[in-house]
């Protein structure tokens, strides 16, 4: 594990960080577009023809189930004039892929199929003009994509969640409703590090760390994965969801004794959590609008289980993280608003937060390697 002890560890980025449009340039190309995203979980598009987007930095991707069964993940964007091809954040597009400007068409492999009045086309070319496939990888039921080369290779960049997919078993998971997109006014570094930062808990989220707090840990492994864990506290758990989601949790049988009572969180570098309950997994995803917006992308998955207890619990958990969600949201904003205030210097990190000292240096790390 790292202690964040390096030179640099202790001292927290400066404002430009979080306020430049010119490191949010630098940023994309070094360390978020070469990174792998989260399009989806494969059962968000079971039937041949379905589909899940995602915009990135300007980027327009689709996951598609294809008539093979495959999944691919593709540009979102017309090869003959550029027109966005499907439209919002799921749906499905039947048996092939039509744009809506023109009509040129294509199989769900991505084949170019169908071009209105070929003919008028000098040396038009079908095989040279299918629909741009992006890099992917698949892991636990999830589908992976990076949006350009560099960074690890998507065994390496997964590894650390291998184990934690087969215990919870997530291939066989189900979502819960649909990915919810909620905007926050800062840059995603600070909701990043919010995430992974101990010490506002006990000040900020008094529900919550009721619920954990006797049994909040947090390490960072030497790739930069961030591995929050936590015991439920029954005894000391304080309001209604709290005490309920205590009081109806039942027991999740295929998950080992010490997993079965416990909040755990697993944030990857950069931008990409997991959080793992008894009762389901969240994924969130900080996604950069510019650099003083971020869209959190988010949705829960779960194994089916029909137990009234069960449902108890996955409601109460919604609960309890709708309280925290909206007092991260108050927080991380009057950050960004400070940051943004003449006269802001960066303060020091203590090392008990060995998750803020390690973003902070691998940030300066990725940076010294990115194009001026």
């Amino acid at each position: 594990m790292r202690d964040g002890g390096e030179a640099e560890a202790g001292a927290a980025l400066p404002a430009s960080a979080y306020t430049d449009p010119g490191v949010l340039e630098r940023e994309a190309a070094a360390m978020l577009r070469p990174a792998w995203q989260l399009v989806c979980h494969l059962n968000d598009i079971p039937e041949t023809g379905d589909y899940v987007t995602l915009d990135f930095l300007g980027d327009l991707v689709f996951a598609l189930r294809g008539a093979d069964g495959e999944v691919r993940v593709f540009r979102n964007v017309c090869r003959h004039r550029g027109a966005r091809l499907v439209d919002g954040g799921s749906g499905r597009c039947g048996r092939r892929v039509t744009c809506p400007y023109h009509a040129w068409s294509y199989e769900l492999d991505g084949r170019l199929s169908g071009v209105p009045d070929r003919g008028a086309y000098e040396g038009l070319d079908p095989g040279k003009l299918g629909l741009i496939a992006l890099e992917t990888g698949q892991a636990g039921g999830f589908v992976f994509v990076r949006l350009a080369p560099g960074g690890p290779d998507f065994d390496a960049f997964i590894a650390p969640m291998r184990a934690e997919f087969a215990t919870y078993r997530t291939a066989e998971m189900r979502p819960l409703g649909r990915v919810t997109l909620r905007e926050r006014a800062v840059n995603w570094k600070v909701a990043v590090e919010n995430y992974v930062d101990v010490l506002h808990l006990p000040v900020a989220h008094k529900g919550l760390w009721s619920l954990v707090g006797n049994s909040y840990t947090l390490a960072v492994d030497e790739d930069g994965t961030c591995r929050i864990g936590s015991k439920l506290q029954r005894r000391t758990a304080t309001g209604f969801s709290p005490k309920a989601y205590c009081r109806h949790l039942p027991d999740a049988a295929h998950l080992p004794a010490q997993r079965r009572d416990a909040w755990v969180y697993v944030k990857l570098w950069p931008n990409l959590a997991f959080d793992l309950y008894p009762d389901q997994i969240d994924f969130m995803q900080f996604i950069p609008v510019s650099p003083r917006r971020t869209l959190l992308r988010e949705i829960s998955y779960a194994l089916p289980d029909d137990r009234r207890e069960m449902r108890a619990a996955r409601y109460l958990n919604w609960r309890i993280n709708r309280v925290v969600n909206a007092e991260d949201k108050a927080l991380i904003e009057r950050v960004q608003a400070g940051m943004e205030a003449p006269g802001y210097a960066p303060g020091p990190m203590p090392r008990s937060e060995p998750g803020l000292r390690d973003f902070a240096a691998r940030w300066r790390a990725a940076m010294a390697d990115a194009p001026a």
